[in-house]
């Protein structure tokens, strides 16, 4: 596709930052939307995997033996256990690797391809650059691709050019969008990395920015190099060391300056991370503002998601800077968020931001604001001196666009906390209704409840039968004995041979005279039918006692005579 060619009309943006799980399955339970690996392609991710220096728990080949019963349930648990580890890690997770492995349908296309197609499209209007080589893989993001650049008249300089196609969260016009992008060249801050060149099409944005040789602020806390690959730099550190205090005060101040500058002037944000932060000497430069243009989703998004206090980009930022934080004092990012406990570090003042930013009271109850975060000990005494007039200039028409589009953002961003919070309570339910104890208590309770309708069906049917013997219209046939079972040919001469055949049924015929002991044994006797002929056939009323003229009724007085031969 051309770089000004217009993205087909159905195509689906898809937010890369969206968690993956995994479950092992027996091929014979397939039944949802699902795929099926064999293990040599386990074992071919794996291999990609290394680079990352991580020991990845996959269970070891075999070959004798390996379609054996007790083999098979023992790889399928180690194989659940090897998803369960790298869908775990916020930086595995959300490789391009891992995610056609486990999401092939929406993963299929080569994104360096598109990239350069689209890059060598841009070269044919502006001749001046020239593609040195392609920085692979050097970020995140799936789709946004690196190049180190170099203009023909200055051979000895280099740039970065990058390019992005669009995310989930684009909701300015084509229009709108173009312009802001060919804005950013004219925003001049001293703590946003400048950007040298940029353009946009409807389907994506194209930008180069000057190559930095030192890196980022996360390659100087892993003590990487800028070119190497994301994995590579940032998943097993060799050595984990956070900052100095003071570098920790100046670089956190300057950093909040600069989301302030921009929360002033209503320019969304929401990406702050350590790789969107470029080192000048002891200063540090915001990069990517053009990803909130694109619509891209947040690095750390999988983990604001889940706290539904966290739902303006304001309180984005101010939670990623936590996450800035805590990686600049401890060398490496947390665990979990929430924290529920800080380890030591060099001063009470960040420990007092940190709580402020990812403790479990921060995320239940929302994030501060940038200003009263400059005003906390650990930065308001820290001096900054620069010469540089910041300047960025936004016609208001584009602002009132910046505006809507940040509203939608932030709705699809509460939509989304909404339904992960709905989800976490049917899970923590069916959890909770699967336990043993649940299933015990439920146990007792059905014996319970069936014991007590019992008790209360026999009372009923009692109540019945004396309310029957009360009210006799004195009919003279001689009483059956309940006990003794009826002969099958009285039961055919009563009409119900075919009914209830090949099953025992005790019938009782009362009279107006009939004693409180024969009431008893009725009560009896319908018990043992009730528990005798449980499926009976239609028609088959087992609960009704029937004097002799209720069986037939257009005949009384047969019945009557064939109940004094019985």
């Amino acid at each position: 596709m051309a770089f000004m060619e217009k993205p087909p009309a159905g195509k689906v943006l898809l937010d890369d930052t969206v968690p993956l799980t995994a479950a092992i399955e027996a091929s014979q339970s397939l039944q949802s939307h699902t795929i099926v690996r064999r293990y040599s392609d386990f074992d071919l991710l794996n291999n990609s995997l290394q680079i990352s220096g991580l020991s990845l728990p996959l269970p070891p080949k075999k070959l004798i033996g390996n379609m054996d019963r007790e083999f098979i349930a023992a790889r399928q648990k180690g194989l659940q256990n090897y998803l369960n580890a790298i869908t775990t890690n916020h930086i595995l997770s959300n490789c391009e690797l891992v995610k056609k492995f486990l999401d092939p349908n929406n993963y299929s296309a080569n994104y360096t391809e598109i990239a350069l197609q689209h890059v060598s499209m841009f070269f044919r209007s502006e001749p001046k650059w020239e593609v040195v080589e392609p920085l692979k893989d050097i970020g995140w993001r799936i789709r946004k691709k690196y190049f180190l650049m170099k203009i023909k008249n200055q051979p000895k300089e280099r740039l970065v050019l990058s390019w992005a196609d669009l995310g989930p969260d684009k909701y300015l016009s084509d229009k709108d969008f173009q312009c802001l992008i060919k804005l950013l060249p004219s925003c001049l801050h001293p703590y946003i990395y400048r950007v040298t060149f940029a353009t946009a099409s409807e389907s994506s944005a194209l930008l180069i920015r000057m190559f930095n040789e030192k890196g980022t602020l996360k390659d100087l806390i892993y003590k990487a190099k800028p070119k190497d690959p994301f994995l590579k730099k940032y998943c097993n550190p060799k050595k984990i060391q956070g900052l100095e205090l003071q570098q920790i005060k100046t670089y956190g101040r300057q950093i909040l300056e600069v989301l302030k500058f921009l929360h002033d002037k209503g320019f969304p944000y929401g990406h702050l991370h350590a790789s969107n932060v470029m080192l000048e000497g002891d200063t540090c430069r915001l990069l990517d503002l053009e990803n909130s243009l694109l619509g891209l989703p947040s690095f750390y998004r999988s983990y604001f998601s889940q706290f539904r206090k966290i739902n303006t980009l304001e309180s984005v930022d101010v939670h990623c800077f936590g996450h800035l934080l805590y990686e600049m004092t401890y060398g490496r990012p947390p665990d979990s968020v929430p924290v529920d406990c800080f380890p030591p570090a060099p001063s009470m003042a960040v420990v007092a931001v940190l709580e402020s930013t990812l403790s479990c009271e921060a995320c239940k109850n929302g994030m501060p604001t940038v200003s009263r975060l400059l005003q906390m000990p650990l930065f308001s005494d820290v001096l900054l001196t620069t010469s540089e007039k910041p300047q960025f200039k936004i016609p208001s028409k584009l602002k009132e666009a910046l505006r809507i589009a940040k509203e939608c953002i932030e709705k699809r961003l509460v939509e989304e906390q909404k339904q992960i919070h709905q989800h976490r309570r049917l899970t923590r339910a069916q959890s909770h209704h699967g336990s043993e104890e649940e299933r015990k208590k439920r146990k007792i309770l059905a014996r319970k409840k069936s014991k007590r309708s019992a008790i209360e069906n026999n009372e009923e049917q009692s109540m019945k039968y004396n309310n029957s013997n009360n009210s006799g219209s004195g009919a003279s046939s001689p009483l059956t004995s309940p006990s003794s079972p009826t002969p099958p040919s009285t039961a055919a001469a009563l009409g119900l041979g075919k009914r209830c055949k090949g099953r025992p049924i005790c019938i009782t015929s009362t009279t107006a005279t009939a004693t409180s002991a024969s009431t008893t044994s009725s009560s009896l006797a319908s018990s043992e039918h009730r528990g005798a002929c449980t499926a009976l056939a239609p028609g088959c009323e087992r609960c009704e006692p029937r004097g002799p003229a209720q069986f037939h009724p257009e005949f009384p007085e047969r019945d009557s005579e064939e109940s004094r031969n019985v």
